[in-house]
């Protein structure tokens, strides 16, 4: 890792407004240009997610602009044209670099599930270890209103935290967060760091005045508040800026600027303790208790002596030990029907007995949090 790069793990979201340019087609210099800047930092050894907006505008070129009803079935419609075409274009331009890509659809439906939220998190990480930069997009040809995230800013935010990012690059055709709108008050000055999101800041945020994209400052604000509240850095600038990418990263202060709130790992226990009711009960011997309680351990397969309840992968389980004493809350990464079958064997065994494998650990260290 470079020591002069601020950030390691970086969710990059480029808006419509930004991969068209200001004009009714998907730019193609200025989409080389995005990926010249995301390469650099990628040979200096940053870990980068592409959020992507773009499809909708490359459907509606690809079909030479018709002149088509607003309907929710003629913008799936559209995605379906234009999705395929969106991810040969980063492809394409990614390969330049020598770099690979690969594409993840998602909707809110694929996070907010616990056990869609761990295969999502999975894929990311098994991308990301191979070198591959994740392109991410909502699944605008299939969802349906009651599984949208809506725009691709609060689907970054949903991101960052799926990813523990460092950071979340909102990268739009403005310089950031004004005082008032710049294009009706020229005397507007820019806001260069906020630590508060409240009623009064909403109210500074317009609606998108492109014209092509979902989403205006208000989304972006949306997501700032998600992604700050997952221990991540929001910063949005403009992606016309040069070099906005690599100076952002080096510590340059550009756009607007909303610091992280806590580290990911508090916010992701906060989550899970606020999880609800456990679907079950995992019993752990004395030498499990004594390590996830005194050594930071996760909870290993070997130190699991019984099961209670019916539950899934992903799931939230309680953690006792044999006396019945509550140890902790944890995401579970096996079905109560594979974890009876593996408990108590060493974690090498998992694959033979199942004939497949979530990894080695029963609860991750960072998906469990000590009572």
């Amino acid at each position: 890792m470079d020591k002069n790069n601020r950030y390691h793990r970086i969710v990059i979201k480029l808006g419509t407004s930004v991969l068209t340019n200001g004009t009714r087609r998907l730019s193609r210099p200025q989409m080389v240009e995005l990926v010249r800047q995301c390469a650099a930092l990628y040979h200096r050894g940053c870990e980068l997610i592409i959020c992507t907006s773009g499809a909708v505008a490359l459907g509606r070129e690809g079909l030479g602009f018709p002149d088509l009803p607003a309907t929710v079935a003629t913008k799936q419609m559209l995605a379906a044209v234009g999705q395929s075409r969106l991810m040969q274009m980063w492809s394409r331009f990614f390969e330049i670099y020598d770099i690979r890509v690969g594409q993840i659809l998602l909707t809110r439906a694929d996070i907010e599930r616990r056990h869609s939220f761990l295969n999502a998190q999975d894929t990311l990480n098994a991308l990301i270890e191979h070198g591959i930069v994740p392109v991410i997009n909502e699944n605008d040809a299939v969802a349906v209103e009651e599984i949208k995230v809506g725009d691709n800013d609060n689907l970054s935010a949903l991101v960052t935290l799926l990813a523990r990012a460092d950071l979340l690059l909102l990268l739009t055709d403005q310089p950031g967060l004004f005082t008032a709108d710049p294009n009706e008050h020229p005397d507007a000055e820019l806001i260069a760091e906020v630590d508060v999101i409240d009623a009064a800041l909403h109210a500074l945020a317009g609606g998108s005045r492109s014209g092509l994209g979902v989403g205006g400052m208000t989304t972006k604000l949306q997501a700032a508040q998600v992604a700050r509240r997952a221990g991540a850095d929001v910063i949005i600038a403009a992606g016309k800026e040069p070099d906005v990418i690599a100076r952002i990263v080096a510590g340059e202060r550009l756009g607007t600027r909303f610091p992280a709130l806590d580290t990911s790992l508090e916010n992701r226990k906060r989550w899970i303790l606020a999880g609800g009711i456990h679907a079950g009960r995992v019993i752990v011997d004395a030498g499990a208790a004594q390590a996830l309680c005194h050594q930071g351990s996760s909870l290993l397969p070997a130190g699991i002596v019984g099961i209670e309840g019916a539950f899934e992968r992903g799931d939230t389980v309680a953690i006792v030990d044999t006396a019945g004493l509550d140890i902790a809350r944890g995401i579970i990464r096996y079905a109560s029907a594979d974890l009876q079958r593996i408990q108590g064997c060493h974690s090498d065994a998992i694959s033979h007995r199942l004939g497949y494998t979530h990894g080695a650990a029963a609860v991750h260290r960072d998906d469990l949090i000590l009572l």
